[in-house]
């Protein structure tokens, strides 16, 4: 029994004629994602790394959304979640996006405790 895959993304605002046609549109969407992290990791701007938000530079929230996106589409779209029930493509997307959330509360915390154990004086900075 042959199954049909879904030829759009965007939730349907792009449409295509074939899964080839559809592959190269989602590789094009990563590669600009990618092209968009990689820039803004080379300059830099100033307004993102001066301003905080939650304890951390906002330039790093951005790649951290960035990589949440494209990892999203890779396995939406190339691991075929798309055409899969809704309760198995809950359980393998909300997961990660919790355990990730989770990862990053515990690091800026740890962080933030390393940071003001060095900064009260407590132990030298010799590393």
């Amino acid at each position: 029994m042959a199954h049909e895959h879904k030829l759009e993304i965007f939730r349907g605002l792009l449409k295509f004629k074939s899964n080839t046609q559809k592959i190269w549109g989602v590789l094009i969407f990563l590669t600009i994602v990618t092209a968009v992290e990689v820039g803004l990791g080379i300059t830099k701007p100033a307004a993102l790394t001066g301003s905080y938000f939650l304890g951390m530079k906002l330039l790093n929230w951005i790649f951290i959304i960035l990589t949440l996106v494209k990892a999203y589409y890779i396995a939406w779209d190339f691991m075929h979640l798309r055409d899969e029930k809704s309760s198995l493509r809950r359980a393998v997307v909300w997961t990660p996006i919790f355990l990730v959330a989770y990862l990053v509360f515990i690091l800026l915390f740890e962080a933030d405790y390393i940071y003001n154990v060095y900064k009260d004086g407590f132990v030298a900075w010799d590393f």
